[in-house]
């Protein structure tokens, strides 16, 4: 993901910032510095047909941690609505509740790109209205971009955004703020279907989205909208085939608990580590094993 030098490549090393107090204000900073991940750095692996990962953050601890664990992108998801909030969908979240999620990933991060998702309710109006939104998590949020929910109809939507400076990150097939009208989680894309999640990936991608995510796609689908598009595509349940995969944060440490959608792969089990940690920690209390006088002045 580091920046290309080779002849013709179409990354460069971002030089440094020529005001400011940020960490390429002068040359030794910046290469003392990790590298802060780009959209053009993502380019650069779809181009190479190198992958990157991405998973969701709501806070400065999983900020944190995924950040120095190198994950290229993070996404401060709608999903903070079930995840974090307590909501059973990812319908009812705000953009007042989502704006400090995303500051407090943005000031932790220190490498990675910050995506924010736009909650339900909050671009649909008009291309103004999207941009208004997009505009608060970039100044307010600070994040880096913005992701939308939408077919082909959200290509002005997408193209205004994009004209006002705000990097969007297109999400198509199964979105889950349509979940509704789309007959709850179904797999999207089978059969005549697929032309038109191409045909949707296309016009989104010549609007500026510079990324595609699919979610829910059957994995010949996924693959042949890759072949599709220029830009890089984000999968989750989405096969093998595109250039990044995203998981909620939660779902992937084995946080959630209950049964998990066949496309995740649980690499912890991290609500059984902290289910035994308070319990012993309670049964310390209760029993006056802590504090001891080790945890005493």
């Amino acid at each position: 993901m580091e920046p290309s030098t080779h002849p013709g490549s179409t990354a460069s090393a971002e030089q440094p910032a020529p005001y400011g107090t940020g960490p390429g204000k002068d040359a030794a900073a910046a290469i003392r510095k990790p590298a802060k991940v780009r959209i053009h750095h993502l380019q650069q692996a779809k181009d190479e047909g190198t992958k990157f990962a991405m998973l969701t953050a709501y806070e400065q601890y999983s900020a944190e941690i995924f950040d120095e664990a190198g994950i290229e992108v993070l996404l401060v998801g709608d999903s903070a609505s079930n995840n974090v909030f307590g909501n059973e969908t990812s319908l009812p979240v705000t953009v007042d509740e989502l704006l400090p999620l995303c500051r407090a990933v943005a000031r932790s991060a220190k490498r990675a790109l910050i995506v924010a998702d736009l909650p339900f309710g909050s671009y649909e109006v008009s291309a103004e209205q999207a941009v208004a939104t997009g505009v608060r998590f970039l100044k307010e949020g600070l994040a880096h971009a913005v992701k939308i929910e939408g077919t082909a109809y959200y290509a002005e939507t997408v193209k205004a955004m994009v004209q006002a400076g705000i990097p969007v990150m297109a999400h198509i097939g199964f979105t889950p703020q349509s979940e509704h009208s789309l007959g709850g989680y179904r797999v999207q894309g089978r059969g005549d279907d697929a032309q038109r999640l191409i045909d949707d990936a296309l016009a989104l991608a010549d609007a500026g989205a510079f990324s595609i995510l699919m979610e829910m796609v059957p994995a010949d689908t996924a693959a042949a909208v890759d072949a599709a598009v220029g830009v890089p595509t984000v999968g989750i349940g989405a096969g093998a085939a595109t250039t990044g995969q995203v998981l909620v944060w939660s779902d992937m440490a084995g946080l959630r608990g209950g049964k998990m959608a066949k496309f995740v792969k649980q690499y912890a089990d991290l609500r059984g580590t902290l289910l035994a940690a308070a319990a012993e920690y309670g049964e310390d209390v209760r029993t006056g094993q802590f504090p001891g006088p080790e945890h005493s002045f």
